[in-house]
């Protein structure tokens, strides 16, 4: 009996005092157990930020004395954070039932919500262990061409599952094991009714866990006719406003069954790929004269290239004996040779291209379609209008340079005139 007396003082710790003070004893209940539930929130914030310091110290500590980077990749997940949650929730649902002893309803409620939140903090838990035990995995060379990915993936569903179910029961307030029975025995039913809402859930989850779609993402997907950035995902669709401002509406589930494009990676890289092609006239190609060679000495970016090619050339010639009286004899410069590498040197000096990444001129595989000699480099700026301009500055100069060099484009009328 008298171990009874601390709880029943706490109980109505100032009830009693609001009696006396005059109230009545609804608003003393009510007045009471307000300042006993403000009492446990500050007292359980208290306790949480302590243990979340000592956690987060403790870890910090242990991983400086470590050379595992396990440690380092558990602090750098939340997992000492979302751990330090446990020991105010356990005292929440010990107290409640004091705070609310005189409003059985309001007990419930708040009971039931720190159980459902109990769970999906096991929940986060777990999602940071396992995202650690994964970053941790990529870390070992063994396992650098192994699906962690997927493995983690599919704890993590079943994983919302059982705490779905979980949630589930205890805010209908049947057992566990009845509900998911219950569930089992109508799943046929429910997946007829909620086909499209349950592939939509199942993909959100996907689309999440393998973040391939964020708001802002710029993404180009073919077959819904969508080329613009993603303003809103949710659980049945995804809605991208294209560069027309129309608005596309895709489901969610066909960014994990069908191919699209998400350009997020360009935007983080250090430059936006200029892949575009040349196309020269074949006919147009010949081997340079000395006369010819000396009068292209003059373009500036390339007067060093040519002074040493053509030394290198006339010295192996030389020392071969080649009879240079027909000039396919020997080693020779062609135009198109050194119209590429005039390009090259036209992109390397360009101050808009990123020079930390690819940049090469290449001749591709001659077509019906003419010659093509493709520029592939990145520019710096990668905002859509600059670069567009950037593109079109390097081409305005790569086409006029062309007849420079003794070249002629390739148009499909003059070929087919040529044919007549």
């Amino acid at each position: 009996m008298n171990s009874q007396l601390p709880i029943i003082s706490i109980k109505h710790l100032l009830y009693d005092y609001f009696i006396e003070f005059g109230l009545s004893e609804s608003t003393a209940k009510y007045l009471n157990m307000l300042g006993l539930f403000i009492t446990l929130l500050l007292v359980a914030f208290i306790i949480d930020f302590i243990i979340k310091k000592i956690l987060i110290n403790a870890f910090n500590i242990f991983a400086v004395k470590t050379k595992s980077k396990f440690d380092n990749i558990l602090i750098k997940n939340k997992v000492p954070r979302n751990i330090a949650h446990i020991i105010p929730l356990i005292i929440a649902l010990e107290f409640i039932p004091i705070v609310f002893t005189d409003f059985s309803y309001l007990e419930n409620i708040i009971e039931k919500s720190l159980q459902v939140f109990g769970i999906v903090l096991t929940l986060w838990i777990a999602r940071s262990i396992l995202q650690s035990v994964k970053d941790y995995l990529k870390t070992l060379p063994r396992f650098k061409d192994k699906p962690i990915d997927s493995y983690i993936q599919v704890i993590m569903i079943f994983a919302w599952m059982v705490g779905l179910f979980s949630i589930f029961a205890i805010i209908s307030g049947i057992s566990f094991w009845k509900f998911v029975t219950t569930i089992g025995a109508a799943s046929a039913i429910i997946i007829l009714v909620f086909k499209d809402t349950i592939l939509g859930f199942v993909a959100s989850i996907q689309v999440s866990i393998n973040d391939m779609v964020r708001i802002g993402d710029w993404i180009t997907f073919e077959k819904y006719g969508a080329d613009g950035d993603v303003i809103e995902i949710n659980l049945s669709t995804v809605k991208v406003q294209n560069f027309d401002m129309t608005i596309t509406t895709i489901p969610t589930y066909a960014l994990i069954s069908d191919s699209f494009k998400n350009w997020r990676g360009m935007s983080d890289s250090g430059g936006r790929r200029i892949k575009r092609s040349i196309l020269l006239k074949a006919t147009s190609v010949h081997y340079l004269t000395d006369e010819d060679v000396e009068k292209l000495q003059k373009i500036g970016l390339i007067t060093d290239y040519l002074k040493d090619r053509k030394k290198d050339i006339d010295t192996y010639n030389g020392d071969h004996n080649i009879d240079k009286s027909v000039l396919i004899n020997g080693r020779n410069l062609t135009n198109l040779g050194v119209f590429r590498k005039y390009i090259q040197s036209y992109i390397e000096s360009h101050s808009a291209i990123n020079k930390d990444m690819t940049i090469m001129t290449r001749q591709l595989a001659p077509t019906s379609q003419g010659l093509p000699l493709e520029i592939y480099a990145f520019s710096s700026d990668k905002r859509w209008a600059n670069y567009e301009y950037i593109m079109s500055d390097i081409f305005d100069h790569s086409l006029s340079a062309v007849p420079y060099f003794d070249l002629e484009l390739f148009e499909l009328s003059s070929a087919i005139g040529t044919l007549k």
